[in-house]
């Protein structure tokens, strides 16, 4: 009889241990992911003017990353190798092209339905998922109804948000992210038009040429054809490209701006309280801080920095009001939380007016669209109260691909075994049990060309970095391709090098002096393992469809989304509707 009462308690605290340990594996995951966030703008980065505190709270609960990686510097590669921990290249999901980014909601192009989220196997898991914000990985493949590349079709059970990305023109008064192309396809086409027939008119007059008149007609026809192509864009891509969904529906064709951070954030509470029970993956997806910049009437003209700082503080409220919601439901230790950027700040981003409307990529040179540190190095905070220890810096190289893993294992999700994973389980870092990355390669690319390679060989605190080729920055001198706005990947607005362009980043994380056979004794040896490296690297990437062709990347009028009975207008506020009701 004693000796079962004393089982009792030992059963007890077995069973308390088993709990403990299954919640301990078994987290809520909470991604956070701003759009174009330099890795200068949070205080906890050394921002001095910008005020961050509650991603800084974040950074001082649980570990910062100081060389955290996106797998590409533009947003849909960026995002397609995060969500699928797998470099975008092998999901086709990298372009050959000029553009590297969707911009258009009814192009064919997007995420492949073979290609495995993690949102997908913690569902399997048991986990309510939910994508609040911005998706930018494509919509349908055939028709407007099948959904090929939607959320839902990637292992979220919950979908708030924007399907393309947050553009200029998706803001009234904002300009437009076109004006390379008007010019291009429109104002030169007309002026080629008005010249020629005015010279027609001239030598008829004189006497000298008689014009037909179905050359004339035609002339003039072919203006007015791309006059009215010109406006009708202007009039119709807004609603058409610019709307805020709620799963399968549009609910606000087009989107307004009145807001939209507030809203976003209720979305993503509301989705916490309802799985206070259940393990949950939120992925809170922010629009800031991609043009065109907005804020509400609460943070306009609050910051140092005009209208990109107002927006920062912004998210920045945002990200506090989740993290004060966590506490308030006791879910903090349990939870995971994850923030960063999918890629650098956009240092061309300069108003009309001359207003500075990209971040800061602190001391890192270039930003957005290209391999130098300042367009990759990104902001990366983890926090898990109950598991990792607060206040840590881990100086090793990371990746935005190894939150698949990590986040697939704590789920207890087996990973896929019929392809390959690039990203790295982050918990031997987090928890201390590792000091040296998993990564001894870290291969960057320029859309679907490899650029650059990063090798930090084991037992070395070097971290190569070699160059393949490199932007052509211009103006001269300049931080940035100021010129077309973005860098481009190929042609003329490259250089290539032979022999590659070598920097130790552990010691010029600026990348400011190139090494030589002269400054370093090892050169040739070092480009010779990056190289053999690269090799055996393009030798994994077998042939797969390109989603960015002509074909997959181009407007399509039958994949055009609508709101439901609203004509020809594609304009709705379901939004405004649903709040007049609940008054």
């Amino acid at each position: 009889m004693p000796l079962r009462k004393m089982k009792i308690p030992f059963l007890l605290l077995f069973f308390l241990w088993e709990a403990e340990s299954h919640t301990a594996s078994r987290p809520n995951i909470i991604l956070v992911m701003a759009d174009d966030l330099g890795i200068g703008d949070p205080g906890c980065y050394g921002n001095k003017t910008l005020r961050t505190p509650n991603i800084d709270r974040l950074a001082s609960g649980g570990v910062k990353l100081t060389q955290h990686l996106a797998a590409s510097p533009l947003c849909t590669p960026s995002r397609a190798a995060f969500m699928t921990g797998r470099y975008p290249v092998r999901s086709g999901m990298a372009s050959w092209s000029r553009t590297g980014v969707f911009l258009f909601t009814a192009s064919s192009g997007g995420l492949p339905t073979n290609e495995i989220t993690f949102a997908k196997l913690l569902k399997d898991q048991g986990y309510s998922t939910a994508l609040i914000g911005k998706w930018h990985l494509g919509m349908s493949c055939h028709s407007k109804t099948d959904f090929c590349h939607h959320p839902l079709h990637h292992g979220f059970n919950y979908f708030y948000g924007i399907s393309l990305t947050n553009l200029r023109d998706c803001k009234p008064g904002e300009g437009s992210v076109f004006t390379t192309g008007f010019k291009r396809l429109v104002f030169i086409p007309l002026q080629i038009i008005g010249v020629t027939l005015l010279t027609f008119a001239a030598l008829n007059c004189l006497g000298l040429l008689r014009m037909p008149l179905g050359i004339f007609f035609s002339l003039l026809f072919l203006a007015a054809l791309i006059l009215t192509l010109f406006l009708g864009f202007l009039h119709y891509f807004r609603p058409l490209n610019c709307f805020v969904m709620r799963n399968y529906e549009i609910i606000q064709q087009p989107m307004s701006y009145d807001n939209l951070t507030q809203r976003l954030t209720v979305e993503a509470a509301q989705f916490i309280q309802r799985n206070t029970e259940t393990p949950f993956l939120l992925v809170l997806s922010y629009l800031h801080v991609h043009t065109a910049l907005f804020s509400s009437k609460d943070f306009a003209g609050k910051s140092k920095h005009g209208v990109y700082g107002d927006a920062v503080e912004e998210m920045d409220w945002s990200v506090g009001q989740i993290l004060n919601l966590l506490d308030e439901l006791r879910l903090a230790n349990d939870t995971l939380i994850y923030f960063t950027s999918d890629q650098g700040a956009h240092v061309e981003e300069v108003s009309s007016k001359g207003e500075i409307h990209g971040g800061s990529n602190g001391i890192y040179k270039g930003g957005k669209a290209n391999n130098w540190e300042g367009g990759i190095r990104v902001p990366g905070i983890l926090r898990w109260p109950r598991v990792i220890q607060a206040g840590q810096k881990i100086d090793e190289p990371t990746s935005n691909m190894d939150i698949f893993p990590t986040v697939a294992k704590l789920a207890g999700a087996p990973l896929p075994e019929d392809r390959i994973i690039d990203g790295r389980d982050l918990m031997p870092l987090l928890e201390g049990k590792s000091q040296h990355s998993d990564h001894e390669f870290l291969f960057h690319y320029c859309n679907a060309y490899l650029n650059a390679v990063r090798w930090h060989p084991q037992n070395s605190t070097s971290i190569w970095k070699a160059f393949f080729f490199t932007p052509n920055f211009n103006p001269v001198g300049s931080n940035g391709c100021f010129a077309t706005h973005v860098c481009f990947c190929f042609g003329s607005y490259v250089t290539h090098h032979d022999p590659p362009l070598l920097f130790d980043i552990s010691k010029d994380p600026r990348e400011r002096n190139p090494l030589t056979p002269a400054t370093e004794p090892r050169f040739y040896e070092i480009l010779k393992v990056i190289q053999e490296a690269a090799d055996r690297h393009t030798q994994t990437l077998p042939e797969v469809p390109n989603q960015f062709s002509w074909d997959n990347f181009l407007w399509k009028p039958w994949l055009q989304l609508c709101c439901p009975s609203s004509g020809l207008s594609c304009q709705c506020d379901r939004e405004k509707q649903d709040k007049r009701l609940s008054h």
